[in-house]
């Protein structure tokens, strides 16, 4: 039979033909698929023609079409629904494309080509996203490396090969030991403080695994948990947050520590080749904060005020315990929701049984989304996705032409990483006339047959954020390939998303999908009027475990090639009580051994993007309110000016273009409480 993956697909919107993919197609269509793009540019880099942009620039961003269908849908079913052999086959393949990757970016006549190019780029009558397009190339083959010598990239490639194999070996160790430390009850008693359907959703996780009459509460990926708000049993509490703690650091095969070590060491190794300080420094240097030192300075700014709201938050816990017991971390999340309660008389669980996933998605998510861009949705259920529990939504436009399609795929499963997300599948682009096909993943517990999914506080706002990743990508409308979707600066990459979050509890959103399960009643309108008004409350943990987080990843990066770090424990310590950071009863939000981010998913270094891109987001929902909120013609030019044109012109530059402005973080702070 034919391998699904040699030609385009002639399904809607060149959706892959899943049902036709085996695992067996992967590994001969990534082989075809190294083989063609590096003939193609092998073609372009020894063309004895003068460089121009036709000869040069079009094949390249034409080139590797098979390699790039075969890599999206691969990586996307290694994160969302894995298995043994696509895990061996993605430790197989690491070094191998980052050996391509170092074949394109460090061939030398590709380089000369691209340079030339790029020292007459303002006299080549080009239209700005070609000249851009130049400009990229030319910095991204440079800060990889381009302009060494033989010698030098030749440790250069060694150094990339080891370090893709590491990264995966880190994200296959951390999910194998994630799924060996869920917490295993024995007592639905125990359970206390859960509602029906997380009780119904631990029962279903322990039945998939064989665990009959029992019940399985599994780990999400920073090291809190949703449940740890509402379970009364402190034992328990402990038990996770001691679970989530633990990953890879128990010795044995799952292990990460030597991993994060061996790492970061060449990543500073790598840095000093390439002529840099640190890790830190190459990163920065080709994204808008430009430097380590930019980050490091605004992080300051932030950590003092984080630590002592955070201080001043845990007296009020501690108030509450009383002399029963000191707080703990696994105490915190259930006594701020005493505390709110007493103060403000919020209580988020009240929500839950308002948010359930299905309205929350159709009538609050979408809802929005065809309010401010008059898009609408339609479910393609003759369309077959990557597992069973994918949702394939056709996205279309007010007049009815296309979007592309949005898949949708909700519940946590032992195949699929922690954590929420955004894949791209296909991205749209003219050059190729590619359509737009992307996907969120969630990690919601799936409650058994019959049992209304119904989503807790936070996992409302994840479906807002993430589907402002979805709309990065669906709205982009760009000529090259290289600009397609979501292919922006790692630090401003997570602006749209956090922007999307403000529908969330926008009035008019809020009423037409907070309605209870049951009843059909709308959500209280006290509610919200009492959420609003604590919003600054517990934003000292928040913005302390994050910041934690952010800066923990700036000091591995930060290090040099002749700095020896050898104790994972002790760095993480020293690197948090530097910064005022180090309270045991506010833990960071990933420790190394399963900060998948900065380790695995493609943040090193760039953690501080989060806070970073807030910075816009903040400022933009101040833009957005004064301009009369939720309308078309606020959401046509967010569309038209920041969100449609991808990667095609410097962020920043975006930015202004649709504020008048640069950014202002005076509401950020507002926001946190950190003025």
């Amino acid at each position: 039979m034919t391998n699904p993956f040699f030609e385009p697909s002639t399904l809607p919107f060149g959706l892959p033909p899943f049902a036709k993919i085996s695992d067996k197609d992967y590994r001969p269509a990534f082989d075809r698929g190294i083989e063609q793009h590096l003939a193609e540019i092998t073609a372009v880099a020894n063309d004895t023609d003068p460089a121009t942009f036709d000869n040069t620039m079009i094949p390249l961003e034409k080139g590797g079409q098979l390699l790039s269908r075969v890599f999206h849908v691969f990586f996307n079913k290694s994160s969302a629904d894995s298995s043994d052999f696509i895990n061996e086959l993605e430790a197989d393949l690491a070094p191998l494309l980052a050996a391509h990757d170092d074949a394109i970016r460090l061939n030398p006549r590709l380089y000369e080509r691209i340079k030339s190019l790029y020292e007459r780029r303002s006299v080549l009558g080009l239209d700005p996203e070609s000249v851009y397009l130049i400009e990229r190339y030319y910095d991204e083959f440079t800060v990889a490396g381009a302009g060494l010598a033989d010698d030098d990239k030749a440790t250069l490639r060694d150094y990339n090969q080891q370090l893709a194999s590491l990264s995966t070996k880190f994200e296959k160790n951390l999910l194998a030991d994630t799924n060996d430390l869920a917490v295993v009850v024995d007592d639905v008693a125990d359970l206390a403080g859960l509602g029906a359907g997380e009780i119904s959703a631990a029962a279903e996780a322990a039945k998939e695994r064989g665990l009959e009459r029992k019940y399985l509460i599994t780990l999400v990926l920073p090291t809190g948990h949703p449940y740890l708000d509402a379970l009364t049993d402190r034992r328990l509490r402990e038990r996770i947050m001691t679970a989530s703690r633990s990953r890879s650091i128990r010795g044995g095969d799952n292990d990460n520590r030597d991993v994060v070590l061996e790492i970061t060491r060449l990543r500073a190794k790598r840095a000093a080749l390439l002529g840099f300080p640190n890790h830190a420094a190459v990163v920065t240097s080709d994204e808008t904060a430009k430097t380590p030192q930019a980050v490091d300075a605004m992080l300051r700014r932030l950590a003092g005020p984080a630590a002592r709201n955070a201080k001043a938050e845990q007296a009020d816990l501690q108030q509450v315990i009383g002399k029963e017991f000191e707080l703990a971390s696994w105490d915190w999340a259930l006594y701020t929701e005493k505390v709110r309660k007493a103060k403000y008389d919020v209580d988020t669980s009240e929500m839950r049984p308002y948010f359930e996933a299905e309205r929350v998605l159709q009538d609050g998510v979408f809802f929005a989304a065809t309010r401010v861009y008059g898009i609408t949705f339609n479910e393609r259920t003759d369309l077959v996705a990557y597992h069973p529990d994918v949702r394939i939504f056709e996205v279309s436009n007010e007049d009815g032409s296309p979007v592309g399609l949005f898949l949708y795929d909700l519940y946590t499963r032992d195949s699929k990483r922690g954590g929420a997300w955004m894949n791209p599948l296909i991205s749209q682009n003219t050059l190729l006339g590619d359509p737009t096909v992307v996907v969120n993943n969630h990690n919601v517990p799936k409650p058994s047959a019959g049992e209304p999914t119904l989503l807790t506080y936070d996992e409302v706002n994840t479906l807002f954020h993430e589907f402002g990743h979805a709309l990065h990508g669906l709205f982009a409308q760009v000529t090259y390939p290289k600009f397609a979707g979501t292919n922006v600066f790692r630090d401003f990459v997570e602006f749209p998303s956090q922007v999307n979050e403000m529908w969330m509890l926008w009035p008019e959103v809020l009423a037409n999908y907070a309605k209870h399960h049951e009843t059909g009643e709308p959500m209280p309108q006290e509610f919200v009027d009492k959420l609003q008004a604590s919003s600054a409350f517990n934003e000292g943990f928040k913005t302390s475990e994050y910041l934690t987080a952010a800066l923990l990843d700036q000091a591995w990066h930060l290090i040099d090639d002749k700095t020896e770090v050898t104790d994972v424990a002790k760095f993480e310590a020293e690197a948090i009580a530097g910064f005022g950071l180090d309270n045991p009863a506010v833990p960071s939000r990933y420790s190394s051994t399963y900060f998948a981010h900065t380790f695995g998913g493609g943040y090193d270094a760039g953690y501080y993007s989060y806070i970073w891109s807030e910075v816009l987001d903040a400022d933009t929902v101040e833009w957005f309110k004064e301009n009369g909120g939720l309308t078309r013609a606020n959401g046509d030019r967010f569309r038209q000016r920041l969100l449609g044109v991808g990667g095609s012109k410097d962020p920043l530059e975006a930015y202004r273009d649709f504020r008048g402005r640069d950014a202002d973080i005076q509401p950020l702070l507002d926001r946190r409480g950190l003025n």
